[in-house]
């Protein structure tokens, strides 16, 4: 796989927390191996961290703490300009921004909350590529 730049939105990264062995966690660990690059901004990390410690999601605060710290340290940051797309969801905005302004793949598991666009795929999709 080339190396390619990618935008986690919060449902996949969840899920590569809770099912080890899913396609979220097989692009989790592309970003542990350096084969990809995770993109993200201030406000992508404060929805990760919030999501992750959510307690009924059952994700040891040790694992949502070491995730966060790797993708402070490995990935890449940005700000990103708010775009003035149509969104179903506005707190999904940030995730939309930060891969339409780097030209990195969105993934997510909410095909839906988003505007049909190439570059915004599903866990699946994307690891066939």
């Amino acid at each position: 796989m080339k190396h390619k730049r990618i935008v986690l939105d919060t449902n996949v990264l969840a899920s590569a927390l809770m099912s080890p062995f899913g396609n979220p966690a097989k692009i989790y660990k592309l970003f542990l191996t350096e084969e990809i690059t995770l993109v993200y901004s201030e406000e992508i990390i404060a929805e990760y961290e919030d999501v992750l410690n959510r307690p009924h999601l059952r994700i040891p605060s040790e694992d949502a703490a070491t995730v966060l710290t790797a993708i402070r340290q490995y990935g890449d940051m940005v700000a990103p300009n708010p775009s003035t797309d149509s969104m179903q969801d506005e707190n999904d905005r940030v995730f939309y921004d930060a891969a339409k302004c780097t030209n990195a793949y969105l993934v997510t598991g909410n095909m839906r909350h988003y505007p049909s666009e190439s570059f915004i795929l599903t866990p699946t999709e994307f690891l066939n590529i």
